[in-house]
């Protein structure tokens, strides 16, 4: 017999922000000899004005844990009550093992399975399909843990001017089994031609580290060529039809956008290219920096809490990140849930 099909819902989130900000003018002052314009572009390119670094003797679990900690109080789960954690970063604590199952250590989710979702700022949308699809046809999972976490400053080179972008950060949402939608559908896209140009080019098998790249900087990450503006320009309204026509709504029945946040004029353009006003989406890069793997959590959460987004709207997350993945997923949200909305 067939399991009895449910889906997943969200019924809580949660953003963790360390406490340590950096301002640009901080970034100025830094980078006045090797970079003196630099931060001006940059600052009018993306509308990143601050970021925040977590303590530097932190892991990326550490950040992870704190915004799990928050869902599961949201939500009023324990960690033991938890079936599964998925956690998306391309910023891990090592190589391997995965990170989740540090963070499964950390929370004390003794009962939890684990599993790392590895394509970086897409990875937290790709993470939430994956929740859902295993919700849907395992009646096991009842409660389920979504994590994304960033911190890629820790992994680049502290004289490079690209830091400006690097935010550290935590997400999190609870997915909980219920016999309504929830989870609607999901879309994905990449361009694997695109995967060296913003890269650590050493320490994995194709260049295990030496001397020789340690010392030429090959193990920190840094962007090779830039990114074709039209991955974004093009490839975002691609991605919110094609996940709009896998789920049978139309665009404009969206009440709620969240996208990637590096870049504010690529989202007002975005929104601009699908009919859609602003207000019918949010950002956070202003105030946050780029907090990659966990911008999408962080920036939905701080949605909710803004009252932005009400029980029962249709809300599609947007994520495109290094590889290059992409990645979209619908959900409506329940109408009656406190822990969601408080």
């Amino acid at each position: 017999m067939a399991p009895e099909r449910g889906y997943a819902s969200i019924v809580a989130t949660s953003s963790y922000l360390p406490e340590t900000e950096v301002t640009n003018d901080q970034l100025r002052a830094r980078f006045s000899e090797i970079a003196p314009t630099f931060v001006d572009k940059m600052e009018a390119a993306s509308g990143i004005r601050s970021r925040w670094h977590a303590p530097s003797e932190w892991a990326a679990s550490d950040l992870a844990q704190r915004a799990a900690e928050q869902a599961l109080a949201r939500a009023g789960r324990s960690p033991e009550e938890l079936d599964l954690i998925i956690l998306g970063t391309d910023s891990p604590d090592y190589i391997t093992p995965a990170t989740s199952v540090v963070l499964q250590s950390k929370l004390g989710a003794k009962n939890a399975g684990t599993f790392d979702v590895a394509c970086a700022c897409a990875s937290f949308p790709t993470a939430l399909a994956n929740a859902a699809g295993l919700m849907a046809t395992n009646p096991s999972l009842k409660t389920v843990l979504v994590v994304g976490v960033y911190l890629m400053r820790k992994l680049a080179d502290p004289d490079d001017p690209m830091t400006f972008f690097y935010g550290d950060g935590a997400g999190a949402a609870i997915l909980e089994r219920s016999s309504e939608p929830g989870f609607i559908a999901a879309a994905f896209a990449a361009d694997g031609t695109l995967h060296r140009n913003w890269l650590i080019q050493a320490g994995g098998t194709v260049e295990p580290i030496t001397a020789d790249s340690f010392a030429n900087g090959r193990t920190r990450v840094k962007m090779v060529e830039r990114y074709p503006p039209e991955i974004n320009n093009d490839g975002w309204p691609k991605l919110v039809r094609a996940v709009a026509k896998n789920g049978g709504f139309a665009v404009d029945e969206i009440d709620f956008l969240i996208f990637t946040q590096v870049r504010k004029p690529t989202i007002e353009l975005v929104m601009k290219d699908l009919g859609l006003p602003m207000e019918k989406t949010h950002t956070v890069m202003e105030k946050w920096g780029y907090t990659g793997s966990a911008c999408i959590p962080m920036a939905f959460h701080d949605a909710l809490q803004q009252k932005k987004i009400r029980g029962g709207e249709l809300v599609v997350l947007i994520g495109s990140g290094v590889g290059y993945n992409q990645a979209a997923v619908a959900f409506r949200l329940p109408k009656n849930e406190e822990r969601l909305l408080a």
